[in-house]
């Protein structure tokens, strides 16, 4: 079995035009991996990026509509985001939440040529591999 930066180099080396591939503690916003192409990708870029991503799935705003969705409809409502796919002028970047592991998101960053369909391929097939390296 692979280890998660190994994990990360195979879906960076398979995608084309990828750009990097990582995995997200999200309940302390730490790296656990990560592969990239790119030679501005410094430690702290790269920690920076991290804590976009938890704010995106887990930050104080994501919360707070979650709670207003739990009161309206009655039900415990949290942790709802499971997958998010955001574009800038030049990347493309997948997340996944990856299953069974609520605090863990992998995230792929392509640049534009690459193909949608394709980036969301490969971080799907890599969940499956990742989820034993993650904490519960």
């Amino acid at each position: 079995m692979a280890d998660l930066n190994a994990i990360c180099e195979q879906v960076v080396d398979d995608v084309n035009d990828a750009l990097g591939f990582a995995v997200v503690d999200l309940g302390s916003g730490l790296l656990m991996a990560v592969h990239h192409k790119v030679p501005y990708f410094t430690q702290s870029y790269l920690d920076a990026v991290a804590a976009a991503a938890v704010d995106m799935f887990r930050g104080k705003t994501i919360n707070a509509v979650e709670k207003l969705l739990a009161n309206q409809r009655g039900t415990d409502v949290a942790n709802s985001i499971k997958e998010v796919q955001m574009t800038t002028d030049g990347t493309y970047h997948f997340m996944s939440i990856v299953p069974g592991k609520p605090n863990s998101l992998a995230v792929l960053i392509t640049g534009r040529k690459a193909n949608l369909g394709m980036g969301w391929a490969a971080l799907r097939k890599s969940l499956p591999e990742i989820a034993p390296h993650c904490p519960g």
